[in-house]
């Protein structure tokens, strides 16, 4: 199989490594003090820790690349507000 149309570069692979690391600690989080009541937001959505970890990752995502497309780079303005968003999502959501 040919992956060389893929560009796997430092920032690919430390991407995917902080998502491999987010889902684990968020299991080890789990493990040690089940939080599996839902909580309601002021969305409100009735969300666990999982489903308020996704909307982070899902709504970073799309901070990232429309950062991309409106400033170029560098990256550390989409940095900040996906911290400050995902600080968010985990408080109020």
């Amino acid at each position: 199989m040919d992956l060389s149309w893929m560009a796997w570069t430092w920032p690919t692979a430390a991407f995917f490594i902080f998502i491999a690391l987010a889902i684990s600690c968020m299991g080890f989080w789990e493990w040690r003090r089940p939080g599996g009541d839902p909580r309601r937001g002021i969305l409100t959505l009735d969300t666990t820790r999982g489903d308020r970890l996704f909307i982070t990752i899902l709504g970073s995502a799309f901070i990232f690349l429309a950062w991309l497309g409106i400033m170029g780079t560098p990256l550390w303005g989409a940095l900040a507000i996906s911290l400050i968003y995902g600080f968010c999502v985990f408080r109020w959501v």
